[in-house]
């Protein structure tokens, strides 16, 4: 049998905000077509086919025949739905998934397409800059979805399970942690003074311009704790009331003297 080695038609698989955006981007893409989404959401698949023009489909029987089948759902239900498409026997599929391992998928022709980036629904990004990590079931495949993965975006590498891992750990800390950091900042400063998230705006886009600037984040750490200042950091955990927030300051602040010292 015959097997694909320059994917050219996709069916997404999905209907949550990464499996829009990659559905968008490979409709945006010259050198692929995007045959069909394939959701359990009715509503969502309509909607997200009418966006990145092509047809839809809620039964994952009646799956498009196509080169490269993208499951992007939640990890839970990678091996659920990878179980359920019906596709063709000489296609590819491959997850999205950065903590799931690639034999969730099955037997066959599979792989990885993991995108490191944050996605929310109906907001576009420049997919061409998303870093795009990619494994493969054989090097055949490997390089298949290599194919796939530069057409959509100039930043691909291969990465194993255990790399893509690591990998998908420090994007937790990078984006899920500072933006909880965010909201706590934002109810605090509403529950205790009454001012909007308006006021925090301006230090949130200049603290990520600087770090996104510099050669590491470290070089442009501020605050009390770069400077050993105990006083005001004894004084803000004391400000606290809710423990968890009293800890993590102490923990933050720990770190940050630390790590500071190290330069």
């Amino acid at each position: 049998m015959s097997r694909v080695t320059n994917p050219h038609s996709v069916v997404v698989v999905g209907s949550g905000n990464v499996a829009e955006s990659i559905a968008v981007a490979v409709a945006d893409s010259f050198a692929l077509e995007l045959k069909q989404v394939v959701a359990r959401n009715a509503a969502r698949a309509e909607a997200m086919a009418q966006v990145a023009g092509c047809d839809w489909t809620t039964n994952m029987e009646e799956a498009a025949d196509a080169d490269l089948y993208i499951i992007a759902v939640s990890d839970r239900a990678v091996g659920e739905v990878a179980e359920a498409l019906q596709r063709r026997k000489d296609s590819i599929v491959v997850h999205t998934a950065g903590s799931v391992e690639m034999d969730a998928l099955g037997d066959g022709d599979r792989g990885v397409l993991y995108p490191f980036q944050t996605f929310t629904a109906g907001r576009r990004v420049d997919f061409s800059a998303v870093p795009l990590f990619i494994e493969g079931s054989d090097e055949e495949v490997t390089q298949a979805i290599e194919h796939v993965a530069n057409a959509l975006s100039h930043r691909v590498y291969r990465a194993s399970s255990k790399r893509r891992r690591e990998i998908h750990l420090t994007g937790v800390f990078a984006c899920n942690f500072v933006n909880a950091l965010y909201s706590m900042a934002t109810d605090l400063l509403s529950e205790r003074e009454g001012l909007p998230f308006d006021v925090l705006r301006p230090l949130i886009e200049e603290t990520a311009a600087k770090a996104v600037e510099a050669q590491h984040p470290r070089d442009v750490q501020t605050g009390p704790a770069v400077r050993g200042d105990k006083a005001v950091a004894e004084r803000h955990t004391a400000m606290l009331t809710d423990e968890n927030q009293q800890e993590l300051y102490k923990l933050l602040t720990e770190y940050i003297w630390q790590t500071s010292r190290k330069r």
